[in-house]
């Protein structure tokens, strides 16, 4: 339980939620003793407004994002004060003024989280009306907590700076470990391959977001302002962790297969499953000492458990005889080499937290950098070509001026207490999607009655208003810090939050806790409906241009493996690109699935393909790895023709493909016919038996390297053509429905 919760508040939630409380607290505290109170509630307002777009970025970026933040939130506050008296043009230009800072999102993550504090802002604004001098007043106060809370945010940055980007990477360690142990569970006997794979899709949308986090910050502070020592440890960290994951995802044999040849010898399973799990869990207790900033000892000998699956390797050979055994023992040994360099990875990773560092673990990795990085770029163009139908965030934002707007109507005419509360309700909880806005719905409506029960009845018992002011800061820690973690429990501290202080402002906060609960009724039935009824995103509208991506990039991976095949030299930056794209988008194509599985049956339409492609493509990204990683690490032969022949089949299958999900059937390439590919597949073969006939004499060792490289290279490409092909068919099959 003590470790529990010291890891919770470790964590990058408690300490943004600690940020935000102190740079809250203290105005109204300090001011509260010179009796001027409310001045000190609004500049904790305008901290409170800035807070959410304090995102994972370098220090300029920051900077940026929360002086533009705070800026903004004052002026929108301004100008609502300043038009709301004209009531003949307020109305549209509160239409306008919502609607544009709704479209600021489609500037990327840190812009939407700019817009949400605007629109909060514009919703809070209704709750005390100025005029004249006390409306330049106000507004001049949220500046002013809003540059307060970006100096609490740099005090935070300098004290611990390099404690986020420590956290992440603990965070990546342990999502790391998680896949390798998965990908240990698939060797089991009767192992439920299905579920494992759906586990592991579920898992890479995960590693994307944290990847994301550990871009923006590590690659942009690289790039802006050179490297310190620090900051090249953790892109060694992060690198070897994309490596280490990209070979996991190598050892992609067709499981059946391997199954039906090993199933009578169990003890090379074991065995390498043993090496698996071994992986993993080192790798996790690696990630509890990042996290805990303790002493990694390392507890497991994995060389012993490499020696171990060498002689189960050896042991089976014999068993069989080397002629029966040797397919057998052509894949196993690719397996153990595939480990060796896992192994080695983790050891780097090791290294980095325990010994000094040595930068020539990084020697050429930092190349090109900030390619890897999505561009910061505002051009007018993008919004404008962003005002259209066809755009989701043109829809959420046409969606969400109409339901604010109805719901600032329906506040003035009904006698709610605070109507402005619909506004914050329909903002908060209100997403593109309805999977998350239903989900957000329930959420918050669970939070604030239960919230305000808990509320009420400790204010019913205690009247000290000492005890209560600490209450309410407790309760507003806790719910800022349960926001990304659990959104049930961060509405109930919240509203707790909210009822305290009325508590303290004033005797009736019985009627604030049944106005709260009405309010957030309406608001949350209004954003329910208007997600359902107002151009609804439904995911079945975008699914297919989320395939197409997936797709794609599995194209391009499998085109730069090929390319390296044929040229050999050095990974280029447009391999490593073409594989980090492959990563993110098998992980986009699962959200997007997820997304759709959380809609109304009606709407989860051809839902059984979608899955399917998800799981093929991930299959596709697994054998791609498998293959891309192999030419890495040996010194394969010649590409021949008959192997790009193969890989020109799988490629004009995967165009094919994308020509559907387009619906340009003109675009439609023919394939080899099945004749041909097999030949291709026998000439392959054949070219192996002929060069060693031909070739100088050679030792057993390189006999057997030559004869690997063959079965693993022929494997890969069988196993790539065959998912190639069902990637078409299943793509027809939906496109058909």
């Amino acid at each position: 339980m003590i470790y529990k919760i010291r890891n919770f508040t470790d964590s990058t939630y408690f300490t943004n939620a600690l940020k935000v409380t102190i740079a809250a607290v203290i105005p109204v505290v300090l001011l509260s003793f010179f009796g001027k109170f409310e001045i000190g509630f609004t500049i904790a307002l305008g901290a409170i407004f800035t807070y959410p777009s304090d995102i994972p970025s370098n220090l300029k970026h920051k900077i940026n994002g929360l002086l533009v933040t705070a800026v903004l939130v004052a002026a929108v506050n301004l100008v609502v004060n300043y038009v709301y008296p004209y009531s003949i043009i307020f109305y549209p230009f509160l239409a306008v003024l919502i609607f544009l800072m709704s479209m600021l999102s489609v500037y990327g993550q840190r812009a939407t989280m700019v817009s949400f504090s605007a629109l909060i802002s514009i919703s809070l604004a209704f709750a005390n009306i100025n005029t004249g001098w006390a409306m330049i007043q106000n507004s001049g106060l949220i500046l002013l907590g809003g540059l307060f809370y970006l100096a609490i945010s740099l005090i935070f940055h300098y004290v611990r700076p390099h404690r986020y980007i420590e956290l992440q990477i603990a965070e990546c360690i342990k999502l790391t470990a998680k896949y390798l142990k998965l990908r240990g569970d698939l060797w089991t006997i009767d192992a439920d391959k299905k579920a494992i794979i759906e586990k592991q899709l579920h898992l890479q949308v995960e590693l994307n977001t944290i990847r994301q986090n550990i871009r923006e910050v590590l690659i942009s502070n690289h790039t802006a302002s050179g490297s310190s020592n620090q900051n090249r440890k953790m892109l060694i960290v992060f690198i070897s962790l994309m490596e280490i994951l990209e070979l996991a995802l190598a050892t992609s044999f067709d499981h059946d297969k391997l199954h039906q040849k090993f199933d009578d010898h169990p003890k090379v399973l074991l065995t390498y499953q043993k090496l698996a799990y071994n992986l993993a869990t080192s790798l996790k207790k690696l990630s509890k000492s990042v996290q805990n900033q303790t002493k990694y000892i390392s507890t497991h000998k994995l060389r012993g458990d490499l020696n171990a699956l060498q002689v189960a390797i050896t042991d089976y050979e014999n068993g069989l005889g080397k002629t029966t055994a040797s397919e057998g023992v052509f894949m196993l040994t690719t397996m153990l080499q595939y480990a060796e360099k896992q192994v080695e990875k983790i050891k780097i990773v090791e290294r980095a937290f325990t010994l000094a560092f040595n930068s020539q673990d990084f020697k050429d990795k930092d190349k090109d950098l900030e390619k890897f990085l999505t561009p910061q770029n505002y051009p007018f163009s993008t919004l404008i070509q962003n005002l259209s139908f066809s755009s989701t965030i043109f829809r959420h934002s046409l969606r969400l001026t109409i339901t604010l707007l109805i719901g600032f109507i329906i506040g003035h005419i009904l006698p709610f207490h605070n109507d402005y509360w619909i506004l914050l309700t329909i903002i908060v909880i209100m997403r593109p999607g309805y999977g998350l806005t239903k989900q957000r719905s329930f959420h918050r409506i669970f939070g604030t009655i239960i919230g305000g029960i808990i509320a009420f009845g400790i204010l019913s018992l205690i009247q000290d208003n000492i005890i209560i002011s600490i209450l309410s800061i407790l309760s507003m820690l806790l719910g800022f810090s349960f926001t990304q973690i659990n959104y049930k429990v961060s509405a109930t501290f919240v509203t707790m939050y909210v009822v305290f202080i009325y508590g303290i402002l004033t005797p009736n906060f019985g009627d604030v806790v049944q106005y709260r609960i009405l309010d957030t009724i309406v608001g949350c039935t209004l954003a329910f409906l208007a997600n359902h009824f107002l151009w609804p995103s439904w995911e079945f509208l975008n699914i297919a241009s989320h395939i197409e991506k997936s797709i794609v990039a599995n194209q391009n991976y499998v085109q730069e493996i090929s390319s390296f095949y044929n040229k050999k030299g050095t990974i280029s930056t447009t391999y490593r690109l073409a594989r980090k794209n492959a990563f993110i988008e098998i992980g986009n194509l699962m959200a997007s699935f997820q997304r759709m599985a959380q809609e109304p049956k009606s709407k989860q339409k051809q839902l059984p393909q979608v899955y399917k492609l998800a799981v093929l493509n991930h299959s596709l990204l697994s054998s791609s790895a498998s293959l891309g990683t192999y030419i890495q690490s040996h010194k394969t032969t010649s590409a021949s023709l008959a192997f790009n022949a193969v890989v020109d089949t799988v490629i004009r299958n995967l165009d094919n493909a994308i020509a559907l999900l387009k619906e340009n059937d003109l675009y439609l390439k023919e394939n080899l016919p099945k004749e041909d590919l097999a030949m291709r597949f026998t000439e392959l073969k054949n070219i192996r038996a002929k060069e060693l006939k031909e070739g100088i004499p050679i030792d057993e060792e390189a006999f057997k390297l030559k004869m690997q490289e063959a079965q693993l290279v022929i494997e890969q490409l069988m196993w790539l053509t065959n998912l190639s092909e069902n990637i078409l068919n299943t793509t027809k099959e939906l496109m058909e429905s």
